[in-house]
């Protein structure tokens, strides 16, 4: 028995069941092939591993939930630099989940790929929220203002039209990032997680690096910049950002007695 619209036409008999085959058939499809594409990426990062362990990868990959990462809805890529160090900048490529309205936190990679390493967090605060933090804490942040109407700070894949509304809310934001390998050195993850920062201004970019970025993603930095600009610029707190003034913060190990 099928629905009718109140002119003796009927529907659902025999167009409704085709049609939820045909979404039943998409979903299967679409499941498989991103079953597909886990159990690649599962053996791409396993050569050279024992066979039991990519056994044991690929059985884990395809059973066991994994929500966090399932949550994670955003894909951006930008530039840290260390935050008492310009001279040294890095490409960032986060993953993010909108945990609160006014919290993001995110993990970084070094690339998009299934071999990526993984190099760092960032957690991303609305102003209200920055303004309302410690002192002593703001000097952690650094603001997204020049990485957004610059267009250094991208999301791939999104239109330009969705990824410019995106970037209104973002452009307001504040981010407290930590790397915990230093790719730019090191082969291996050694010494302590380093706190990062983030470009406010022209003459600041490694432009080398942000043209491979471009022509390996397929985008323009220049092209982005033209299309944000009629986001208005905010006005920045002035305890964000703090090398700016010449003086920073960075961690280090310190020695301590054990408490029992």
């Amino acid at each position: 028995m099928g629905f009718t619209d109140g002119k003796s036409h009927t529907y659902g008999s025999g167009r409704g069941k085709a049609g939820a085959v045909g979404v039943a058939a998409g979903a299967a499809a679409a499941a498989g092939l991103m079953l597909g594409r886990k159990a690649a990426g599962i053996a791409r990062t396993g050569k050279g591993h024992p066979l039991k362990h990519r056994a044991l990868d690929l059985a884990a990959g395809a059973m066991q939930p994994k929500y966090p990462l399932d949550a994670m809805s955003t894909y951006l890529n930008g530039f840290h630099m260390y935050a008492d160090d310009m001279g040294r900048q890095v490409e960032a490529t986060h993953f993010c989940i909108h945990l609160r309205h006014d919290l993001h936190q995110c993990v970084i990679f070094d690339r998009n790929a299934p071999d990526a390493r993984l190099i760092g967090i960032e957690y991303i605060v609305t102003e209200e929220r920055f303004r309302s933090l410690p002192e002593d804490e703001k000097r952690l942040w650094h603001s997204h203002h020049y990485e957004v109407k610059s267009g250094i700070l991208t999301a791939p894949g999104i239109p330009d039209l969705a990824e410019h509304a995106y970037f209104e809310d973002l452009v307001t934001t504040y981010g407290k990032t930590f790397h915990t390998w230093q790719y730019d050195r090191d082969d291996f993850p050694y010494g302590i997680p380093q706190l990062m920062m983030g470009l406010t201004e022209d003459g600041q970019a490694d432009e080398a690096q942000v043209h491979a970025r471009d022509r390996r993603l397929g985008i323009s930095t220049p092209h982005k910049r033209r299309n944000r600009a009629d986001i208005p610029m905010p006005e920045v707190a002035p305890e964000a950002n703090p090398w700016e003034s010449g003086r920073t913060v960075q961690t280090r190990l310190e020695q301590l007695d054990f408490k029992r």
